[in-house]
């Protein structure tokens, strides 16, 4: 069932792996959805790290996803391939992607699209999915984090940080965070966490530490943060990687994780089977949608680009002085 989409889309494009630099838009034939597929009129794309990742050649898209950037969008849904039940021309949803959410129109799985929670505008929703699905699948899940525990979430400035820091401390965690700034501290402490560190002024370890040390801490720097974050640990603890700004390889003593019984575990979630990224979304519009509805989890918007701006969103993601979510607006919704 189509609503006669046009045959050919404007979209932003990597001309070759490099800087920023290398986004241009382009026009693209609009794709047509296959089985279990929806097609969305995008309003509006989140821009986040795997999307520069991808553009400087480090984070391949699936064969079988689009070769364009961005990973989660908001909008309409404009057609339905084969076997699609649960939405229907016109509703306006927010999504993960496989990948093409710079672009005018996308394709999604059916399971990977969720409504857009009432009181958010589409700006908003747009910078739920990626998001959402990476915190709830690592803190919740693969974390287990549990009320009254002590969570250690750096980078709490970023898209992720805002995000898992509203959450945990919905879920009755005592919630810490870094950041490299005053600013981006003050934002953390407003958001929920009861202790924001300045990484500039002190090290997370012994603060951590005096505290009774973090019953879990969800990591995206790794690099020389990974001994250290052991060290910021309880006994019993847990560290979630879920990515390398700072490199994957260190040396790290594991006398230390086998003495005081931790656990270290990561994911990545775009690779991940399309029933579990469904599973995912289910277990967000039970538990985390109420949640937003209620006006206890918000996005924290930094800034909103044009499409054909692209290129400047990178920029302001790579500076690294963004608090919250950088957005594209790709269409008035």
């Amino acid at each position: 069932m189509i609503l006669s989409p046009p045959h050919t889309m404007r979209a932003v494009a990597i001309a070759e792996p490099g800087g920023p630099e290398v986004l241009h838009l382009t026009e693209v034939p609009v794709p047509v959805p296959g089985h279990g597929q929806i097609l969305i009129r995008i309003s509006h794309a989140g821009v986040n790290r795997p999307d520069a990742l991808q553009r400087a050649g480090l984070y391949a898209p699936p064969p079988t996803a689009s070769p364009l950037p961005g990973l989660e969008a908001a909008g309409h849904v404009a057609a339905v391939g084969p076997g699609v039940s649960r939405w229907k021309l016109g509703d306006a949803v927010c999504a993960l992607l496989p990948g093409g959410g710079y672009a005018e129109y996308a394709l999604t799985h059916e399971d990977h699209a969720l409504p857009i929670p009432a009181g958010l505008s589409p700006a908003e929703a747009a910078c739920l999915p990626e998001t959402l699905f990476t915190v709830w699948s690592n803190v919740v899940l693969r974390g287990g984090l549990k009320a009254g525990e002590r969570f250690l979430v750096h980078g709490g400035s970023s898209g992720i940080g805002t995000t898992a820091i509203q959450l945990a401390a919905a879920l009755g965690a005592r919630v810490f965070a870094t950041a490299g700034s005053a600013e981006k501290c003050a934002a953390c402490l407003r958001l929920g966490a009861e202790r924001a560190i300045n990484y500039h002024e002190d090290d997370f370890v012994p603060v951590l530490r005096a505290a009774g040390g973090a019953d879990l801490i969800l990591d995206m720097v790794g690099g020389s943060y990974l001994p250290r974050n052991v060290k910021a640990l309880a006994d019993d603890g847990r560290l979630v990687q879920i990515a390398f700004l700072q490199g994957s390889k260190v040396e790290l003593n594991f006398a230390e994780v086998m003495m005081r019984r931790l656990t270290i575990t990561g994911s990545t979630l775009r690779p991940q089977a399309d029933l579990q990224k469904a599973l995912y979304a289910r277990d967000l519009l039970a538990n985390v949608w109420p949640l937003i509805e209620a006006g206890r989890l918000r996005p924290v918007m930094d800034s909103t680009f044009s499409l054909s701006n692209a290129a400047e969103a990178h920029r302001r993601m790579e500076a690294s002085g963004h608090i919250g979510k950088i957005v594209l607006e790709v269409a008035s919704a």
